[in-house]
């Protein structure tokens, strides 16, 4: 049996069924940093169009900041083919839900090369962009000028959180993304196992980025993990009809 396949067939925590189609993508969201962050539902309300509703937990909004690395993205029955395939990715989002569905809706999504860039942004549509980005194994750096977004990072990974609490599950087990394109409204619906969550500590983290009234530093983080990574499968857009 394949990695993806194992994949497939564990479904017990999701919470809504596979799509009957064959999926479409495989990607890996490898060493995967979360730094997660409460925020005021009007400054978040501003920065989401308003077909989507805005999810939240017990009253509670939530932003999270991801930066991870892609590896081995491809289409189905195609190979990998790393310089476009493999990159450092940062995304900043936000937690939202259409028709019963909670998702995430990406506020900024950075790569760390140009044509990865292009090529992801003209096939799924999402608003990637390029920044210089560095990463070593303790380490994550990125800078991008034209926004004056900036990230350092040296990290110590530490023990697997045996026990996740229920915010921890509500910001990571999320099967499906929404996305605008042409106007036009769009769900990819995706599928991994469970997030593997990690402690993490840091002997350096700064950080800033600023989307309209949404500031984002290291003195906000209000929750942080690492992951070592999920395999993913990934359908083709739906379209939503508003």
């Amino acid at each position: 049996m394949s990695v993806l396949e194992d994949v497939l067939k564990s479904v017990s925590h999701r919470p809504w069924a596979l799509p009957e189609e064959q999926w479409l993508f495989y990607q890996e969201w490898n060493r995967a940093i979360f730094l997660h962050f409460e925020v005021p539902y009007d400054v978040l309300r501003a920065l989401v169009p308003e077909d989507l509703e805005i999810d939240d937990l017990d009253g509670k909004h939530y932003v999270s900041i991801v930066p991870f690395t892609m590896e081995n993205i491809r289409p189905r029955n195609l190979p990998a083919v790393s310089f476009i395939s493999d990159f450092d990715e940062i995304n900043v989002r936000t937690y939202v839900k259409k028709e019963g569905k909670p998702g995430v809706y990406f506020l900024n999504i950075e790569v760390g090369k140009s044509l990865s860039a292009f090529v992801s942004r003209t096939v799924s549509g999402l608003p990637y962009e390029k920044s210089e980005m560095k990463r070593t194994t303790d380490t994550y750096m990125s800078l991008n000028e034209k926004k004056r977004f900036f990230l350092k990072a040296k990290y110590e990974i530490g023990d697997v959180v045996q026990t996740k609490t229920s915010l921890d599950k509500w910001l990571t087990e999320r099967y499906c993304l929404y996305v605008y394109v042409d106007e036009e409204l769009y769900r990819y619906e995706i599928h991994h196992k469970e997030w593997e969550v990690h402690t993490i500590s840091f002997e350096t983290l700064e950080f800033d980025y600023r989307i309209g009234e949404l500031h984002l530093t290291e003195d906000n983080v209000i929750s942080q993990h690492y992951s070592p990574g999920v395999v993913v499968a990934s359908w083709d857009k739906e379209k939503i009809n508003l």
